[in-house]
């Protein structure tokens, strides 16, 4: 073999070890993330926010495709402090980073029904892969109606 040649093949197997080795951190990279993602999804069912978050899902048990999660609901909650809406997290996710989403999750004081002390004693990690989740399903849908006052 000449000396080109031996050098080619060197710099060429060079180049496959480290495209193998980058494939495989990806990979990795990769697997982590569909894990979080598939945390969030689950804290999504068990936390009840799809009941509210999710036009028509708790009047469905449940059965509302997951390409319509959390795009909020026309449906208004009154009660003394007026009348809220569930907000449509994929949008409000898709403006935000994900320490925001931590940030906002622990100084939340929201208006009912919204249980804003359960998703401030989240942990972490929780929190993150519920923005990985929201996140994962793109943004979809329209903001829901603002907030009404009491009396109006």
């Amino acid at each position: 073999m000449n000396k080109t040649l031996a050098v080619l093949l060197s710099a060429a197997l060079a180049v496959l070890a480290v495209t193998a080795v980058g494939a495989a951190d990806s990979a990795r990279r990769d697997g982590a993330e569909q894990k979080l993602i598939d945390r969030g999804r689950y804290l999504m069912k068990i936390a009840g926010c799809n009941d509210c978050h999710t036009a028509g899902y708790a009047q469905s048990g449940g059965n509302v495709p997951e390409a319509q999660w959390l795009t909020g609901d026309a449906l208004g909650w009154q009660g003394a402090w007026g009348t809220t809406y569930a907000s449509n997290l994929r949008l409000t996710v898709a403006n935000i980073s994900e320490d925001e989403w931590v940030r906002r999750a622990r100084a939340a004081k929201y208006r009912p029904p919204m249980p804003w002390f359960a998703l401030r004693d989240m942990s972490e990690a929780d929190l993150r892969a519920a923005y990985r989740f929201i996140r994962s399903l793109g943004p979809a849908g329209k903001p829901a109606p603002a907030y009404v006052p009491p009396g109006e």
